[in-house]
């Protein structure tokens, strides 16, 4: 049976913590790269005036969702019930973890509801919208999108 040595010890401490070491680094590489950013710029001016804006939003009473049907975005503003045409000002149809599939539909309304060609496959997307009302009140929401299972 070989001797264990100080230098034998060392060895294996050096080669545990350097796997411990380039597995974190590995990982927090491929965190920072698929990182999709930040939702504002300054989230203490973007508080400021968070519940007027949330107060403003919730009085539009909109019921809105987003489906797929096949290669289809179908986004739905109901009021009541009522479908309601607004000016989409901002459409971003993507993953919730990356912005590498991220997607602009250009929506029509055909009216019942806006639809949108685009690309997906299975799994977990999102619609991040911006609309403005009629009365000018702006509309911004992150809609998690109902896919066929």
């Amino acid at each position: 049976m070989k001797q264990v040595t100080g230098f034998h010890v060392f060895a294996m401490f050096a080669l545990g913590f350097g796997i411990i070491i380039s597995v974190n680094l590995a990982l927090a590489f491929s965190a920072v790269r698929t990182f999709p950013g930040l939702e504002v710029k300054n989230s203490y001016v973007a508080s400021q005036t968070f519940d007027a804006d949330r107060a403003a939003q919730l009085a539009l009473g909109w019921d809105v969702s987003a489906r797929l049907d096949g290669d289809l975005l179908i986004l739905s503003i109901l009021k009541g019930g009522a479908p309601v045409e607004a000016v989409i000002e901002q459409a971003t149809f993507g993953r919730a973890h990356t912005v590498n599939a991220d997607q602009e539909p250009a929506f029509a309304f055909d009216g019942r509801a806006y639809t949108a060609p685009v690309e997906a496959d299975g799994g977990n997307w999102n619609l991040r919208l911006v609309a403005r009302a009629a009365d000018g009140t702006l509309f911004r929401q992150r809609i998690v999108v109902d896919t066929p299972k």
